[in-house]
């Protein structure tokens, strides 16, 4: 917010001004106001199965239309080269071929599923939505941590955030242009109704859930209401005659997209889990003749294994023949002998993540493990140098947060939200900014007591913002999801999920033996 001390940045002059009118009570006013309606609307998330409010700080993070714009580039770009490698990779495999990339890199990652090879999905498009998640460093540059390209889930804070925060501080949302991000689920629809089969004229979409026990079925629930179609259960749907077909009180009706919130593991038990309980039978060999959308695309999840991402910026050049608009964060591949060996003296002073976590879970920060934590590693390294990659310790750039009544620096990252239509990226402006709460904390994620903050794209193009007349919702419900990047813990809630359906069958079963 500053440029020095007392000074602030032109692009907060606002919002500063604004801030600096209020007392500490004033100010604790509005935050009670905010947690009181987070927790009316049941906005929580999950932490060892304990609900709990989802914190958001009603200081808002304020980004240039300057400055978003070349996010905006750089996101949309590293989709298309996204798109890219996923076509290849479930294709002719040409990258592998002219050495851009290991085979042995793509084949072993846990989530590259042969099963999905020769799918062709319909306009092209296999990432329907994405989620980027950025950091900005030491100097002020925008740098991408991670792709989430299999169910990336986060969108509906910022939809809840950007209600609750233009309502307790109007004064200076106001006062000028921020860009809406109301447009979202609007944007989806009409991406998901493009990429369907048959060029259909009006295009059945569904969301499909894993069910009301999920932790992000908060946001299943806000997506399918804001578009304006059914949200499905596994149990809501049936195969047959070539096609997927919703069961409803009036009769079967068939659907031609689904936007799936169910992992690959659990969407067909025809060629996945086979206990599953969540999914389909027979829904992967439909999409494979052509007719029905999933989005995302099974298989997704091998784009998001963090050592193939450490290959983006030379896939990029590959397919797009385009320099990267957003740099890595630099990373060592630990299954390169020398880099293993590096990275083994150099244990106490980097960051060390396992390839498919997420969350925060797993991540070991050097400066701030203990000998014996760091030994445990060095083995674990050690066994299983294709598991992790390392990163020099980035100290993330912060923003002032309220703590106690008062201002406080707390570090932050930025998840933009990109929905692909197969004709046009496009990037919701400002996306989820989430703040690591503790002092000097550098996980941010809300499993590691994370919050969120509303992100505010200001420009003078933009349309004028427009108040919220919305009421604040009463009615009790599920919260989102705990983590916004945390497939890890979605996919523990859909074990969760599956395994309360397998007991109620039983039950059910049980009692038919008894004629009770």
């Amino acid at each position: 917010m500053y440029a020095a001390p007392g000074q602030p940045r032109p692009a907060y002059e606002k919002l500063h001004a604004a801030l600096s009118k209020l007392t500490g009570a004033e100010l604790r006013g509005r935050v009670d106001v905010v947690a009181r309606t987070y927790l009316d609307a049941g906005v929580t998330f999950d932490i060892g199965g304990e609900e709990r409010p989802f914190p958001l700080d009603v200081v808002p993070r304020v980004i240039t239309a300057q400055e978003w714009s070349e996010v905006e580039a750089g996101v949309a770009q590293r989709v298309r080269a996204l798109e890219a490698f996923l076509e290849d990779v479930y294709g002719p495999q040409t990258a592998v071929r002219d050495g851009v990339i290991p085979r042995r890199v793509v084949t072993s990652s846990a989530h590259f599923h042969r099963a999905a090879a020769g799918i062709e999905p319909v306009a092209g498009v296999r990432v329907h939505v994405s989620g980027i998640d950025l950091i900005r460093d030491e100097r002020g540059e925008f740098r991408v941590l991670e792709d989430n390209v299999r169910v990336p889930s986060g969108v509906s804070y910022v939809l809840e955030n950007r209600q609750a925060v233009s309502q307790v501080l109007p004064e200076p949302f106001l006062a000028q242009r921020v860009r809406p991000v109301h447009d979202y689920p609007r944007r989806l629809l009409a991406a998901l109704r493009a990429t369907a089969p048959d060029a259909e004229a009006d295009p059945n979409v569904v969301v499909l859930t894993p069910g009301i026990f999920n932790s992000a079925y908060f946001e299943h629930a806000l997506l399918a209401r804001t578009m304006g179609v059914e949200l499905v259960e596994g149990s809501d749907l049936v195969c047959h005659g070539g096609r997927l077909w919703m069961r409803t009180t009036s009769g079967e009706r068939r659907v031609d997209v689904v936007y799936r919130r169910v992992d690959d593991e659990y969407l067909d038990p025809v060629h996945f889990r086979a206990d599953s309980m969540l999914g389909c039978p027979g829904l992967l060999s439909v999409a494979r003749a052509g007719n029905v959308t999933l989005a995302n695309a099974v298989g997704n999840g091998v784009a998001d294994d963090k050592l193939v991402y450490t290959y983006l910026p030379d896939l990029t050049r590959y397919y797009l023949a385009e320099e990267p608009l957003l740099r890595n964060v630099d990373t060592w591949r630990l299954e390169e002998p020398e880099a293993l060996e590096e990275v083994l003296d150099r244990l106490d002073e980097l960051v060390v993540k396992p390839v498919d976590g997420s969350g925060g879970k797993g991540l070991v920060i050097g400066p701030a493990a203990s000998r014996a934590e760091l030994d445990v590693l060095r083995q674990r390294l050690i066994a299983d140098p294709r598991g992790w990659i390392a990163q020099p310790v980035i100290s993330l750039s912060t923003i002032p947060t309220v703590i106690d009544d008062k201002l406080a620096p707390r570090h932050v990252d930025l998840r933009p939200f990109a929905v692909n239509s197969g004709d046009e990226v496009w990037v919701l402006p400002g996306g989820l900014t989430r703040v690591a709460m503790p002092e000097g904390q550098l996980v941010v994620n809300s499993s590691q007591g994370g919050g969120s903050k509303d992100t505010w794209v200001i420009g003078d193009d933009a349309t004028p913002p427009r108040p919220s007349r919305r009421p604040a919702r009463q009615a009790q419900m599920a919260g989102p999801d705990l983590a916004p990047d945390d497939a890890r813990g979605e996919q523990q809630q859909q074990q969760q999920q599956q395994r309360h359906q397998q007991r109620h069958q039983q039950r059910q079963q049980g009692c038919g033996e008894r004629t009770c």
